[in-house]
């Protein structure tokens, strides 16, 4: 099991604490176990590269853009006028699409249809991640040391790979294995 404290967690994101950050670091490290993250250094140095970069260093739990792009993309689920915008990204790892704020909520056991903005709050952001993580087998990418092909199941391309690669290398380091 891999230890890892808010402090060390802050340094690698070189971010300060704020009542925001506590919440979302101490909703990671409560819940990492329940879906093995915590596992070995590589699972947890992954996840942690892959919301650093999604969620801009945990600066942001919601898509800056507007969502418009996503309007009537039928992949998504978005089927309805307005749903690229009611459904852009959110979580630390971008959910996005009426489809996917579906699924995601049978899995979290929460209406996030009617609810979207959950997603933003700190708990649901974590939740929402490791429903992420767990539907796509993220943990056998990490085990594998394949932070390209994770980061592809992420973003859909290898948008800010190298970015995701750097946290990867710090967090690998401030755990004790590089």
């Amino acid at each position: 099991m891999v230890r890892i404290d808010k402090e060390r967690i802050l340094g690698l994101y070189g971010i300060k604490d704020s009542g925001r950050t506590s919440s979302l670091i101490e909703w990671m490290l409560r819940l990492w176990p329940q879906a093995g993250i915590d596992a070995n250094a590589f699972r947890t140095a992954s996840y942690l590269a892959q919301v650093g970069h999604e969620s801009g260093r945990l600066r942001y739990l919601e898509e800056i853009a507007s969502g418009k792009a996503y309007e009537g993309r039928t992949d998504l689920g978005n089927v309805h006028r307005g749903d690229g915008v009611r459904y852009k990204g959110r979580g630390l790892i971008m959910v996005t699409g009426r489809y996917n704020y579906r699924r995601c909520g049978e899995w979290l056991g929460i209406d996030l249809e009617s609810q979207p903005q959950l997603l933003s709050e700190p708990e649901w952001a974590v939740k929402s991640s490791l429903w992420f993580w767990d539907v796509h087998d993220l943990n056998a990418y990490a085990d594998n040391d394949d932070l390209r092909g994770q980061t592809k199941v992420i973003n859909g391309g290898y948008n800010g790979y190298e970015d995701r690669q750097q946290l990867y290398v710090r967090a690998l380091r401030i755990l004790g294995q590089w």
